[in-house]
């Protein structure tokens, strides 16, 4: 009889411990997707100030059309819909990069550095890269912590029977921590300065701040002549 009891109380608490390791796994789970859920808001956020912001530095650098034509070609790829977070991840990777080089093109035209709907958009763009990155670290940490307990004994035993499966991080591509930041020696005469790599990954320049209401009428200017370098051509490049 006290074997009978021992034998019921073991299956109690392996009931127990079961139920436990369910309940904190579809709880991780879901926040797992919840973190994921605040990371596509801010992705959204971003996809939509870059038509702004191409159309703003076209109304100055219309000639630049192979630049601007990238960015909008990487904002397409990015708003497709990845299947993975790794994908998406890549293509946002992408996007970061043709941003960049957008904002090494805007350094060569001061008229367009100093209008006010550009560093509107340029600081709210900036805004919603510290949102993603905020984001990005707590969704990380939660897929940490699922991964652990669906690795680990004995909470992989009752993730293997509830079918609950690792999660995929959002890690941006080491390519996007390089993206270009321009230091001009003149900025009277005009002429570019050296091209560095920025030690933060998705950084467009500028400080973090609010975002602020852009005024809605874009400026139209006379566009800057063709004897004006060009800050995204590499210079062992010879010209087309």
């Amino acid at each position: 009889m006290i074997i009978v009891w021992i034998l019921l109380g073991l299956v109690v608490l392996l009931a127990v411990v079961g139920v436990i390791s369910y309940n904190g796994l579809i709880g991780l789970r879901n926040k797992v997707e919840e973190g994921w859920r605040q990371i596509d808001v801010e992705l959204k956020r971003r996809h939509d100030l870059i038509p702004n912001l191409v159309e703003t530095v076209k109304g100055y650098a219309s000639h630049e059309r192979g630049t601007l034509e990238e960015v909008m070609a990487a904002r397409s790829a990015a708003m497709s819909g990845a299947p993975t977070p790794a994908a998406a991840a890549q293509a946002e990777g992408q996007l970061s990069q043709a941003l960049g080089r957008l904002m090494a093109v805007a350094e060569a035209y001061p008229d367009l550095k100093a209008n006010q709907n550009f560093l509107a958009l340029q600081q709210e763009l900036t805004s919603t890269e510290d949102r993603i990155a905020s984001s990005r670290r707590y969704y990380n940490a939660l897929v940490r912590d699922l991964n652990t307990k669906v690795e680990s004994v004995p909470s992989n035993i009752v993730a293997n029977l509830a079918g609950v499966k690792r999660a995929e991080y959002f890690e941006t591509p080491a390519v996007e921590a390089a993206a270009p930041t321009i230091s001009f020696g003149s900025a009277a005469a005009g002429g570019p300065g050296g091209v560095s790599a920025s030690t933060r990954p998705g950084a467009l320049g500028g400080p973090s701040t609010q975002p602020g209401a852009a005024p809605g009428a874009l400026p139209q200017a006379q566009a800057p002549g063709v004897g004006v370098p060009d800050p995204t051509r590499d210079s062992g490049t010879p010209n087309a």
